[in-house]
């Protein structure tokens, strides 16, 4: 059903022909990456994390890693990941195919800086076995984003 609602929400811009689908696992970040044939930072994938009685979701690039002092920084708590079956219950999707598309539920969505020096990134589209190529103007835009953050580290050289 997860990738039956990305499909949906795609729908609204006539991008839904544009999702791709495997038969190979993309649930990791190695797996899209070879999947795909790209190199693992163009990967977004989507981190979820506590915040106050809400989740909030940070898309990063695939070889960035969550900075805890800039994330406390950012959101003004430590970041705490949600369980699996949080994950599940807020977003509507499993873990290997979490994504900021078709949610169950809303939540404030980030994208990290990390992101910004590819002219198009992979994110999942709601499955382990799909994705879809986006610019990062139109996965800000398809996912809702509420902002840019600098909230991840091992990226770039500190």
């Amino acid at each position: 059903m997860s990738l039956e609602n990305v499909v949906t929400h795609f729908a609204k811009w006539e991008k839904e022909k544009e999702i791709m689908e495997f038969q190979t696992s993309s649930a990791t970040v190695q797996e899209a990456a070879d999947t795909l044939n790209v190199e693992p930072a163009r990967i977004a994938k989507t981190l979820s994390f506590r915040k106050g009685e809400e989740g909030v979701l940070i898309v990063a690039a695939g070889d960035a890693k969550i900075d805890n002092k800039k994330f406390k920084a950012a959101f003004l708590e430590k970041p705490r990941m949600l369980t699996a079956d949080e994950v599940f219950q807020k977003t509507g999707h499993m873990i290997g195919g979490v994504c900021p598309f078709g949610l169950t539920t809303n939540m404030d969505v980030y994208l990290d800086e990390s992101l910004q020096r590819f002219s198009t990134v992979f994110p999942a589209c709601g499955s382990s076995n799909s994705a879809i190529e986006l610019t990062c103007d139109e996965l800000f835009l398809y996912g809702n984003g509420k902002g840019w953050v600098d909230v991840c580290k091992g990226w770039r050289e500190e």
